[in-house]
């Protein structure tokens, strides 16, 4: 899962928002450094990570691109994903897409001291160019998918999976639907167990 689902997955508390965000920015293990509901979310953003990439949704979604891509295909469906999420938000919240990353970035400058260099970075473009509610376009998704292939390692040419993407878009919808049901269901489990 990318940034929006695990900010959705997150649920309504804005520390463990912010918990899901840092999951991608925040490495090892959490000694009690940030407040509690906050390294929750962490450890939730790494619990469906785990989830994720075990469930048979997931798996299937990664054959449909072939043993080529085997590699990067994680990478390309999680962003995939959150294309899948932002345009069919309206079925996962109550919420419009555009209020409720407003309201996660407001909430985020409040808990700024518990923010990483490069998470508060990443924070500031993501406001900055309307990221998120911007990953119902189809072209934002493909510079995205540009962006993260030259960051990696060895550069990969991540965006010429998009046409695979879109070809098959009816079986990879059907694959996230399976996957984010599972996946918001044990997150409101793991969230009430933290209680």
């Amino acid at each position: 899962m990318n940034y929006l689902a695990h900010l959705l997955l997150s649920g309504p508390d804005p520390d463990w928002q912010l918990g899901g965000l840092l999951g991608d920015f925040v490495k090892g293990p959490l000694k009690g450094e940030r407040p509690q509901p906050i390294e929750d979310g962490i450890r939730l953003h790494r619990r469906i990570d785990l989830l994720s990439d075990q469930h048979p949704a997931y798996l299937s979604a990664l054959i449909r691109l072939g043993p080529q891509w085997r590699r990067l295909g994680g990478i390309t469906l999680d962003i995939w994903f959150d294309h899948l999420l932002a345009s069919h938000w309206h079925q996962w919240s109550a919420e419009s897409l555009e209020t409720f990353v407003d309201n996660c970035w407001s909430n985020f400058r409040e808990r700024r001291q518990w923010i990483p260099e490069n998470a508060q970075a990443f924070i500031q473009r993501a406001e900055q160019f309307k990221l998120l509610p911007g990953y119902r376009e189809v072209e934002v998704i493909q510079r995205t998918l540009e962006r993260v292939g030259q960051r990696l390692r060895r550069p990969q040419p991540l965006a010429e999976m998009l046409p695979l993407l879109l070809a098959d878009r009816a079986a990879l919808e059907q694959d996230f639907h399976s996957l984010f049901t599972d996946l918001s269901q044990q997150a409101a489990l793991f969230r009430r167990h933290s209680l």
